[in-house]
């Protein structure tokens, strides 16, 4: 939806004045709605086309949060004062996915922004119109469920991948602990993409010997158990970009450090609250690449039905001084501490 109006504009600023003088009266703002946030005010120069972005995030965690505002700043950058988001919060629940998405799609936005997987499939289930730009998604064709995966999405739908070359961590976790002799896979049961890397994983580390047991939690309420059993039956912990894990990175690590088991990443914020080390990529990095798509699509420039996904053009080494130090654990040198 397209608003080039200067009418529009005064009677804009019009409105936020007499807010602020509202809640100036009373004597504070006033509170937001619990799992959203209010469109960001924007002040578009006279004349030029101005665009609404719906953003769903399936939960609050470093690094989605990452991710949302890389997009943001990227879109910000590219077309300033052009772009009024609307972001929204599902509290990690599907339901309020669809919830959410339903109400961009009414709304009538021009883009919608689905940060994580079960946005992504709420957003494919919601509109076959309105573009889509998926980011901090493993795993298109594992998420919309797509054969012949060829690297593009097709229809309204394109967006970025977080996932982090697997062979390549399996390797890590070799260098680091070659006399391991079990690795306990902790993911949830419940997160296809969890699903897709711990498989994939699980055959790069078979391969060099190891034995590997997973350990699937449903949700937050077995997740301690679940860890539990993991440490029992581990040397080492794998846990893949899973967004239950990073949303409750403390609940495991007051299971795994205790229990003296270092843990394997699949991502730095999963690595900062209860991991040793990850191969990680930027989130940040991955949320500016998707507004650069965004901000081709909203201009025209680019068809998003021919879009491939993208995915993030660097990978780091990276180590918890924290974790480490309590489980007597020297890095070598290529690892950067995590900030």
């Amino acid at each position: 939806m397209k608003k080039i109006s200067k009418l529009f504009a005064l009677t804009l600023a019009l409105v936020l004045a007499l807010g602020l003088t509202a809640c100036a009266g009373a004597g504070g703002e006033e509170p937001q709605e619990s799992g959203s946030a209010a469109p960001e005010s924007f002040a578009p120069a006279e004349g030029t086309a101005t665009y609404t972005v719906g953003i769903c995030q399936q939960m609050t965690h470093d690094a989605l949060d990452a991710a949302t505002q890389g997009f943001k700043d990227a879109l910000n950058e590219l077309l300033p004062g052009q772009v009024e988001f609307v972001e929204q919060d599902a509290g990690g629940e599907y339901a309020n996915c669809g919830t959410i998405m339903d109400g961009f799609v009414a709304e009538g936005v021009d883009l919608i922004l689905a940060n994580a997987t079960y946005p992504l499939q709420a957003a494919a289930s919601a509109t076959a119109d309105i573009p889509v730009l998926g980011t901090s998604v493993t795993d298109y064709a594992t998420a919309l469920s797509l054969e012949d995966w060829t690297g593009t999405v097709g229809g309204n739908i394109s967006g970025t991948s977080d996932l982090a070359p697997l062979d390549q961590q399996a390797a890590m976790l070799q260098e680091l602990f070659p006399d391991a002799e079990n690795v306990g896979l902790l993911y949830c049961s419940g997160e296809p993409n969890s699903v897709y890397q711990v498989e994939t994983i699980q055959g790069y580390l078979t391969e060099m010997g190891y034995t590997c047991t997973q350990y699937a939690f449903t949700d937050v309420n077995d997740l301690s158990s679940v860890a539990q059993s993991a440490c029992d039956g581990s040397d080492v912990i794998y846990i893949p970009t899973d967004n239950t894990a990073a949303a409750n990175t403390e609940t495991i690590a007051n299971v795994v450090i205790p229990a003296g088991v270092p843990v394997i990443a699949g991502e730095s914020g999963i690595c900062s609250g209860c991991g040793v080390a990850t191969l990680s990529i930027s989130y940040y990095d991955i949320g500016y690449i998707t507004g650069q798509m965004a901000a081709k699509i909203l201009t025209g420039e680019a068809d998003i039905s021919t879009m491939p996904v993208e995915y993030a053009p660097n990978v780091t080494k990276m180590y918890n001084a924290a974790n480490c130090e309590a489980l007597g654990l020297t890095m070598p040198e290529d690892y950067e501490p995590i900030a």
